[in-house]
């Protein structure tokens, strides 16, 4: 019960040893307080304000699942578009990645040519900056994405938040995410090959009747060639079809194994067609009844024909991809666009001032109580002496100021010599 009774007489002396160590340095606490948060203020009225401009957009909101699975599987990985392996797992994180990538970052840097303003010799450097300045975030319940710039000038602040937003858009626009944008892709390069092909096939017709003055056949004739051409094109048109479903399907499709039958159908109707009509791949009829110049016009004008029904077919299928992908588009919606601020977000001068102060207070509390603990150790010998040893310790000797002295003294002549 005694001991007790001491040890809480000791606590209660530590304690008020302490309060008469605050109490009798209260000056120089006050003093070390005051002069970091003035010095604090002072500092934050010396940085230049920043400004931060924001945009508020609305990604797609499919109400399917395809349209993210989509995304997600042909730019989850994307790790050389966005700049790093990052898992992605909502396709507005995908979109806040695809602000950060390379390709838009360097659209902006050209756009207002950051390189000149920066005065930099990288653009990596650039991109560095331009990355910093960009806050992207994503709010989970209203799925809308806040596109923020800072930046020391309000308007280039919001002119540059527009401008993401404005790249962002034209970099999904160039990005088959889609099954239609696959088909709509597919079906281009198919289109301006036939294309090709007909004009090639339009230059040997006309060609050819400027030379041998060939103008009619006969109307069966034209017939067959018309036959023949249309259930040719129809077959190719297939084999097109048959390729697009491969690059998304398997084997065993039905809609894939329907499309075959259809196609050795047709392929078997053109084979009895063309045996009826003469003997191989490229007589259609007897070439007996016709002189040879009919002949030469007929083989012409069947690749003429063959061509154009193939490009009107493509044509169609095209229009139509062309159709489903600005159904499935993903659209972009701007909610509001950024404004140049009129308020700054840094330096916050109060909330500096306010730490500063506090981390002043308790840094001239730990000086104050260093100060007593120096000042009661001067006062016993032993400490005495062992700070005597410490300054010496680290006091440079009246032997060796001399011989640096003489060593600064004798440095300037060698150089002279």
């Amino acid at each position: 019960m005694e001991e007790k009774q001491i040890q809480q007489e000791d606590d209660e002396i530590n304690l008020l040893d302490y309060l008469m160590v605050i109490a009798k340095r209260k000056r120089l606490i006050i003093r070390i307080t005051l002069g970091i948060a003035i010095l604090t203020a002072i500092i934050s009225l010396i940085l230049p304000p920043t400004y931060m401009a924001e945009t508020k957009i609305l990604p797609p909101q499919q109400g399917t699942s395809s349209m993210a699975s989509q995304l997600l599987s042909q730019f989850g990985g994307a790790a050389s578009l966005v700049g790093g392996a990052i898992p992605i797992k909502t396709t507005n994180e995908l979109y806040i990645e695809l602000l950060k990538s390379r390709v838009v970052l360097d659209r902006i840097i050209d756009r207002f040519d950051l390189m000149k303003f920066y005065k930099a010799k990288h653009r990596e450097d650039v991109r560095n900056i331009l990355t910093g300045m960009l806050k992207a975030k994503d709010d989970k319940k209203s799925g809308i994405i806040t596109v923020g710039v800072e930046n020391k000038d309000p308007k280039k602040a919001a002119d540059v938040a527009n401008a993401f937003v404005e790249e962002l858009k034209n970099l999904t626009k160039g990005l088959a995410v889609t099954e239609a944008s696959q088909r709509r892709l597919f079906y281009e390069g198919q289109l301006e090959d036939a294309k090709r092909s007909l004009v090639q096939s339009e230059e040997a017709m006309r060609g050819f009747q400027e030379k041998t003055g060939a103008l009619k056949i006969e109307d069966q004739a034209k017939a067959v060639i018309d036959g023949i051409a249309q259930l040719r094109a129809q077959i190719a048109a297939r084999e097109v079809e048959i390729r697009v479903m491969r690059t998304y399907s398997t084997e065993n499709n039905p809609d894939m194994r329907k499309v075959e039958e259809a196609l050795k159908g047709m392929k078997a109707e053109l084979s009895k067609l063309e045996t009826r009509k003469g003997d191989g791949h490229d007589p259609l009829m007897p070439t007996g009844r016709m002189p040879s110049v009919g002949t030469e016009y007929i083989r012409k004008m069947r690749d003429f024909k063959f061509h154009e029904a193939l490009y009107e077919l493509l044509l169609k299928q095209y229009e139509a991809a062309k159709l489903d992908e600005s159904r499935d588009a993903a659209i972009i919606q701007v909610v509001y666009k950024a404004e140049p601020p009129e308020r700054r977000i840094k330096p916050k001068r109060r909330q500096m001032v306010m730490i500063a102060g506090v981390v002043g207070f308790f840094f001239s509390i730990f000086a104050a109580f260093f100060m007593e603990y120096i000042d009661k150790s001067s006062l016993n010998p032993e400490n005495k002496e062992r700070m005597d040893a410490l300054k010496n310790s680290f006091a440079i000797s009246a032997k060796n100021r001399e011989w640096i002295t003489n060593l600064k003294k004798y440095l300037p002549m060698r150089r002279k010599t």
